[in-house]
């Protein structure tokens, strides 16, 4: 169920605004041509990771036809692996949790990267800047449920986070003139074609900005996104070195364009179990011999922190009752991991 919230509208008329959006009154702003999905998703990596980690960064970007799953979802279960094939669409995991989602021309992707502190998981103030700029354009947009824009209850971005240590990558998708069709083709699979059911990504309706607004184009955007977001701060146009380039082809060929990064966390598993809660979905994939937990996946389409094997393998090895279960997650921190999970939570899904 969608819930919608008072639109915000207006124009980021005050400076102390701007500068609560990350924390920064100085910032890069990078934008290339590459369409490659591979290439692009190592770009965010690479500015994430091997750049200045003093400098705050917006980076716009876009895909040809490609699908996004999120990090800890079953790409298997995301894709419609015949549809995909027979067009061409490349798949690429992300950074970040949450579910998958269709890129293509018709769309314009956006990336801030910066300080974690005052910004975690706060979807509604780094949306603002879009919704703003959006506004400005003519168009009124909402907020909605925990990552989400709407415009007249439909859906026409999504956002998703990856935090590590004391930085942030938020980013996310505003749908201009996507081919929707092709979003219902490519994320549908059919489910004679595979035996496990992970969580699939909650489907909104989605609908075009251009389907409302119909003047608003991608270049004009990107025009009044920086004039309003960026204005009253120390802006630098940033061009990717030759250096930057190799870097980020490096990460392309080595992960994400490779079947390991996109495809080899697919798990096998005896025991499946599916859950929502408030933060999302989760999945479980386990294997068990004789009571105690050989194995186990913990997937879904929910945000977390740090890398949620480092939690999984504490319960390997574990004794499949509520109590050696509850030990073993005893000094974890599960919201860390899962946001918004208790650690109750995920024992009550693991033990029945």
């Amino acid at each position: 169920m969608i819930e919608n919230q008072p639109a915000i509208t207006g124009v980021f008329g005050s400076n102390q605004l701007m500068q609560s959006w990350i924390g920064a009154c100085r910032m890069k702003l990078i934008q290339w041509t590459d369409t490659d999905a591979y290439f692009n998703l190592a770009a965010e990596e690479y500015v994430f990771d091997r750049m200045d980690r003093t400098e705050e960064y917006l980076l716009l970007w876009q895909n040809r036809n490609a699908i996004v799953v999120g990090k800890h979802q079953n790409t298997v279960e995301e894709v419609n692996a015949q549809y995909v094939q027979e067009h061409g669409v490349q798949v690429v995991r992300r950074l970040s949790g949450g579910g998958a989602v269709y890129h293509d021309m018709g769309n314009l992707n956006f990336t801030i990267i910066g300080d974690a502190e005052g910004n975690k998981f706060n979807f509604q103030k780094l949306s603002q800047p879009i919704v703003q700029t959006l506004g400005r354009m003519g168009a009124e947009v909402q907020f909605s449920g925990r990552n989400d824009l709407l415009m007249d209850g439909r859906k026409i971005s999504g956002n998703a986070q990856f935090v590590r240590g004391s930085r942030l990558l938020h980013h996310g998708t505003l749908l201009f003139h996507s081919d929707l069709d092709m979003i219902s083709n490519v994320l549908t699979v059919k489910g004679d074609k595979i035996e496990s059911k992970g969580v699939k990504s909650v489907r909104s309706r989605v609908t075009n900005i251009n389907d409302h607004a119909p003047n608003i184009t991608i270049p004009d955007f990107k025009e009044l996104l920086e004039e309003t977001l960026l204005k009253d701060r120390d802006i630098q146009h940033y061009v990717f070195t030759e250096t930057d380039r190799a870097g980020i082809t490096a990460l392309r060929e080595n992960k994400y364009s490779t079947w390991e990064w996109n495809y080899g966390r697919s798990p096998e598993y005896d025991i499946r179990k599916e859950r929502r809660f408030s933060g999302g979905g989760v999945c479980l994939y386990m294997r068990v011999n004789e009571g105690v937990i050989q194995s186990i996946r913990i997937m879904g389409d929910y945000f977390g922190d740090g890398e949620i094997e480092d939690m999984e393998n504490r319960l390997v090895n574990v004794k499949l009752n509520e109590q050696a279960v509850h030990n073993a997650l005893e000094a974890v921190e599960v919201g860390f991991f899962i946001h918004g999970m208790t650690v109750e939570e995920l024992v009550q899904i693991i033990v029945h």
